[in-house]
């Protein structure tokens, strides 16, 4: 009966050893994804900034202006681009939304984000843009893969339309969570003007025609939750300018846009509050069920051995243990001896 238990033991045993490792090397990859339908909203603001006034072309210190960044998960388009590339595909449809002090727009710029649901590498499929111009990206936007790293990441910039290392500046904790920091310094470079203008009347071609040029330099920092790969906060010192052309007048360049760009305070909250929930499906599928199940056959193979062994000790029996041992049949009686015949 030990022999038999010891058995279904150790078959339980190897069962959940080799379960722990799929579970984390082959279904865990499989399995955590980010949701076509994905639906977030931020809002940065800059306290104070100088942004440029249209009407005079000079520029003036105002108290606030607002970034508001909408993710909105295009499951169309998803399905779409998964098709022709052949893996699970997220279109993110993204606007980056700029506001006044007086709420009126100083800009606006939408994206067109594709990527791989798993890994999060870009997708060269779906129509991926910045402010309509085509675009290939290379390395990650938005966010970081799952089970980040601590090193350099290839990171896009939208408004170069390029991409450049986001360099690993070391581990920190930001509101309980365990954070690796993120720099990424993006130098003076000419870039295109965004195709709506707050002003009517000025537009990107009317201001090229002028022969007046924007550049744009930014220090981006990012805390990101290493399991998840999602920022919990992010901010940016921004500076943009207009340079050369006769809509300056006697000026070599004016200031459009100056300020330190940080997130929100109830949107950091509810981004560290979310993500610490997300964060706890990650790790059951990459800690808490691999090491469970691996301990677990562990102890298992140790009961089967132990069964195994007391199952082979000299004078161990297989019945009853309340059982006595049933006598030894008694010896059959010898056959009577015939008398001798007398002679």
């Amino acid at each position: 009966m030990r022999r038999k238990a010891s058995l279904v033991l150790l078959a339980f045993a190897v069962f959940f050893a080799v379960l722990a490792p799929l579970l984390r090397w082959y279904a865990f990859p499989r399995l955590a994804k980010i949701p076509p339908d994905e639906y977030q909203t931020a809002v940065l603001e800059a306290k104070p900034a100088v942004l440029l006034d249209y009407g005079t072309m000079r520029p003036k210190k105002v108290p606030q202006v607002s970034i508001v960044q909408t993710l909105r998960g295009n499951v169309a388009a998803a399905k779409k681009a998964g098709k022709a590339a052949g893996r699970d595909v997220v279109v993110w449809d993204a606007l980056s939304y700029i506001a006044g002090p007086d709420g009126k727009m100083v800009s606006k710029i939408p994206e067109r984000y594709v990527f791989d649901a798993h890994s999060q590498d870009p997708v060269h499929q779906g129509g991926e843009h910045v402010d309509g111009d085509p675009v290939r990206r290379e390395g990650i936007e938005f966010k970081w893969p799952f089970l980040t790293e601590k090193r350099d990441y290839t990171y896009f910039d939208a408004q170069t339309r390029t991409s450049a290392p986001i360099h690993y500046k070391g581990t920190r904790t930001f509101r309980g969570l365990e954070v690796y920091y993120f720099e990424q310094t993006i130098p003076w470079t000419k870039v295109p003007l965004p195709k709506t203008m707050p002003v009517e009347g000025i537009t990107p071609e009317t201001v090229r025609k002028a022969g007046t040029t924007r550049w744009y330099t930014t220090k981006r920092m990012f805390w990101v939750e290493p399991t998840t790969g999602a920022p919990v906060n992010g901010e940016e010192i921004h500076r943009e300018e207009l340079r050369g052309g006769t809509l300056l007048g006697d000026r070599d360049k004016v200031t459009v846009f100056s300020g330190h760009v940080k997130m929100r305070e109830d949107y950091i909250a509810h981004t560290v509050k979310l993500v610490k929930s997300q964060r706890q499906l990650v790790l059951l599928l990459t800690t808490y069920l691999p090491w469970g199940f691996l301990a677990l056959g562990t102890g298992l193979l140790a009961l089967s051995l132990v069964l195994e062994a007391r199952g082979r000790r000299p004078g161990s029996d297989t019945g009853t243990p309340d059982e006595a041992p049933a006598p030894p049949p008694a010896p059959a009686p010898a056959p009577p001896v015939a008398p001798a015949s007398p002679v």
